[in-house]
């Protein structure tokens, strides 16, 4: 049946205690409204409408790329204000799912439950047990068979009803007409002089609307994010879960607990990953591959049987089979390894590509660099690529030897087979098979006193 998505993100999020609106803050590295939206497309709906208010510009612009509608709420007037804005012109037939901006861990499982229930023209309402409900709705029943006769607001409830751990979530699926008709009859006669939602679950009680609760698979699944302590509570939630996913996949994880994804991470298989690894963007790791601790890898591809070692930055790249990384190396955007590549420490290399079996040895930097097969860089090599105003690229050929404390002047070619001294400035290209070394003579000065402090 076709589904219409209405997203509720118009909260300003006061004990956010933040200017940046609620919805935005990150989770995992993206904001809390991007992973609603991913779950609410998963399950490929007809539209999906997006509330905002405070910060509706900011809000926006963080997703220009999506395919959403945006509904202005200029007004805070509660959920059920909310809903009433976004539903014009959905078609009657349409199943409306209602969800939230900030309770980013819902599951499309649940959703697609909730979806199917309530196309067979009924209300159907997400709920859960805490154990501990204090500031939620609470679902009560009655009835034969505990049927759902309404949800009372935790500030309206009695005292009675506030010993009921059974909560309501806030979202909730209805076909589109009865909802319209539901949310025409709403009024503020309540504590925060609101229009809530939760409201017309008494309205269909009364109209023989069949009410059906769906229970969420577990609490963590339906957390609302209030402050900064429950943004805490669902990163932690969202590590375990992929913690989990990778253990069960095949990945060894040291410690499960210190791991952060914040994007997608892929791995083949006999992967081994250390604690406190950050992973952002796209990620590949090939089989065999391993990465040890406090290493950050972002939108790179490694190949099989690669090793990174400890404190490595990897800003993007390729990186071929059997390489080794660190510690303490850097790649900046742009770079490719061919494969056997050997990038050693304190190495950081950025837009150039490095052939096989090639070795760039520690304090080292390589810039805008095309670097031949088997060539060695020795330690304290720089390419100096910059003028102050352009970039230009240095060439190395295949076999080339490169001694420590180099600078190769840039734009500069580097033949075949050559070897560079120690030491030297290479302001000239240097000419294939043969030795090239350029320094200044050496020289002593007879009775030179070093300075001394006054």
């Amino acid at each position: 049946m076709p589904t219409t998505v209405i997203v509720l993100a118009a909260g300003q999020g006061k004990r956010m205690r933040s200017d940046l609106p609620k919805v935005l803050h990150p989770l995992a590295g993206r904001p809390l409204l991007a992973h609603v939206l991913d779950a609410a497309t998963a399950l490929k709906p007809r539209e999906v409408r997006v509330v905002h208010g405070h910060g509706g510009a900011q809000v926006q612009a963080a997703f220009v790329e999506r395919p959403v509608t945006w509904v202005h709420q200029a007004e805070q007037r509660g959920t059920g204000h909310a809903v009433r804005l976004a539903l014009g012109r959905v078609p009657a037939r349409d199943v409306v799912l209602v969800l939230y901006g900030d309770v980013p861990l819902v599951e499309p499982a649940t959703l697609r439950k909730l979806v199917a229930k309530a196309a067979g023209g009924r209300l159907a309402v997400l709920t859960a047990q805490f154990t501990d409900p204090t500031g939620y709705g609470r679902i009560v029943r009655g009835g034969r068979g505990g049927r759902v006769l309404a949800i009372v607001e935790d500030r309206d409830a009695t005292r009675e009803q506030r010993a009921i751990r059974e909560i309501n979530t806030g979202l909730m699926a209805c076909p589109a007409g009865a909802l319209a008709k539901m949310i025409g009859r709403l009024k503020a006669n309540n504590a925060q002089r609101e229009f809530y939602l939760t409201d017309i679950v008494g309205f269909a009680v009364k109209d023989g609307l069949p009410v059906v609760a769906v229970g969420a698979a577990s609490a963590d699944e339906v957390l609302g994010i209030n402050d900064k302590v429950q943004l805490a509570e669902a990163g932690g939630i969202l590590r375990r879960r992929t913690a989990h996913a990778l253990m069960q996949a095949g990945v060894t994880l040291v410690d499960p607990g210190r791991i952060d994804v914040h994007g997608t991470l892929r791995c083949g298989r006999d992967v081994v990953i250390h604690p406190n690894v950050l992973f952002e963007g796209d990620v590949r790791l090939g089989d065999g591959v391993l990465v040890e601790a406090f290493s950050r890898i972002r939108n790179a591809n490694v190949g099989a049987g690669t090793i990174i070692h400890t404190h490595c930055v990897i800003e993007a790249g390729e990186i071929g089979a059997r390489c080794e990384i660190g510690p303490y190396a850097r790649m900046r955007p742009g770079v490719e390894l061919k494969g056997d590549v050997k990038l050693g420490n304190f190495v950081e290399v950025k837009k150039s590509v490095i052939g096989l079996h090639s070795k760039v040895n520690h304090l080292a930097y390589i810039g805008d660099t095309t670097i031949g097969e088997k060539v060695n860089v020795g330690a304290g090599t720089i390419t100096c690529n910059y003028d102050g105003a352009n970039k230009h690229r240095t060439v190395i050929g295949d076999g080339a030897f490169i001694g420590s404390g180099v600078e190769l002047v840039a734009p500069v070619e580097i033949g075949a087979g050559a070897t560079i001294g120690a030491g030297s400035t290479i302001s000239k290209d240097a000419p294939a098979g043969q030795l090239t070394v350029s320094r200044s003579r050496q020289a002593t000065i007879p009775g030179w006193k070093r300075p001394v402090k006054k």
